[in-house]
């Protein structure tokens, strides 16, 4: 009886411990639209989401914004053209949506695919909150899809990406300016990738090589100091990831979710890991409770990670309206 007691309790702690790593993961106010391939954004409390597509993989000129403060989501004036895999950031308060595709490169059709040009796009709009309005502004140098931006010292930087050549173009827009610099390439190419940044510094991780989300992937992480203008390579992920998500929260970089996973029926990867920069090193954290893929940015807020809306299966045919948030406050890499 001691016996069967004694691993009852071991039991029991085990099963506590499980739901109190797991019991950072809650949920928010779902999406106006269920979504996958979009692009996120972040101004202060408000998170904007871009573009993508529905189960339908018909492509959409959709806007929606989320009050962090007030838990409640509303949409915004259509974005000029309709997008999905874009590139979108914020910076002095203005939001930027950049490139993208026309299609999804194909949909079902009477039960068959039909195929069809991506239609990469090297726009610009400005959502510019206080006016509710658009405006264009100056073309990216090259024309690309499923890239990251991220905002450093009131630039954007854009990289990765699919285009009609390789995907390691990168570039920076200068809003103020209403200019591009092309930059030095990045070393390891690739699409559907994740970025964050740390002290200044522009963190590229993951990925995958080819255009197909069965394209082999990469779990390499690479590092561009704006100050010198070079990247120097740093300890690749736990394992490669393609269609991922990042953040840099607390001087850690998040990864989240992406597809490939071979080991799941829906083909999407569950993994949430984070990355020391002054390690050098990774650390998987409690698995997301739904597994997503494509959506392309992140927002962190008060403490949480909030991850709204993606895939929920392998493809671009799975949007859904989940909006989850992780708790990472104690995380920190600093």
């Amino acid at each position: 009886m001691g016996i069967i007691k004694t691993i009852g309790i071991v039991g029991l702690a085990l099963f506590v411990a499980s739901t109190t790593q797991a019991g950072g993961w809650n949920e928010k106010a779902p999406l106006l639209e269920p979504l996958s391939e979009t692009a996120v954004a972040q101004n202060g409390h408000m998170i904007y989401v871009f573009g993508g597509y529905p189960r339908l993989r018909i492509t959409v000129d959709t806007a929606q914004a989320y009050n962090a403060k007030s838990d409640k989501w509303r949409y915004l004036p259509s974005i000029p053209v309709k997008t999905n895999h874009a590139m979108a950031a914020a910076v002095d308060g203005k939001v930027y949506v950049i490139g993208g595709q026309k299609t999804a490169g194909g949909r079902r059709v009477n039960g068959r695919f039909e195929r069809q040009p991506p239609g990469f796009m090297d726009s610009v709009f400005e959502y510019d909150p206080a006016t509710n309005k658009w405006s264009q502004k100056a073309s990216m140098p090259s024309k690309r899809s499923g890239g990251v931006a991220v905002t450093v010292g009131g630039k954007i930087y854009v990289a990765g990406g699919r285009t009609r050549e390789t995907g390691d173009d990168f570039a920076a827009f200068d809003p103020k300016a209403n200019t591009w610099q092309t930059l030095p390439n990045i070393p390891t190419q690739r699409n559907h990738l994740g970025a964050g940044v740390i002290n200044g510094k522009i963190y590229i991780v993951g990925g995958r090589f080819g255009p197909g989300f069965r394209s082999e992937r990469t779990g390499a992480l690479e590092v561009y100091d704006p100050a010198t203008q070079k990247w120097t390579e740093k300890k690749s992920m736990l394992r490669p990831r393609g269609g991922i998500n990042a953040i840099a929260a607390n001087g850690c970089l998040h990864v989240l979710g992406g597809e490939g996973n071979e080991e799941a029926l829906s083909g999407v990867f569950p993994d949430h890991a984070y990355y020391n920069p002054k390690t050098d090193s990774w650390k998987r954290l409690a698995d997301i409770p739904t597994p997503v893929h494509g959506v392309t940015g992140l927002a962190y807020y008060n403490g949480n990670i909030h991850f709204p809306g993606g895939g929920i299966r392998i493809g671009g045919s799975s949007g859904n309206i989940i909006h989850q948030i992780v708790d990472v406050r104690d995380i920190t890499c600093r």
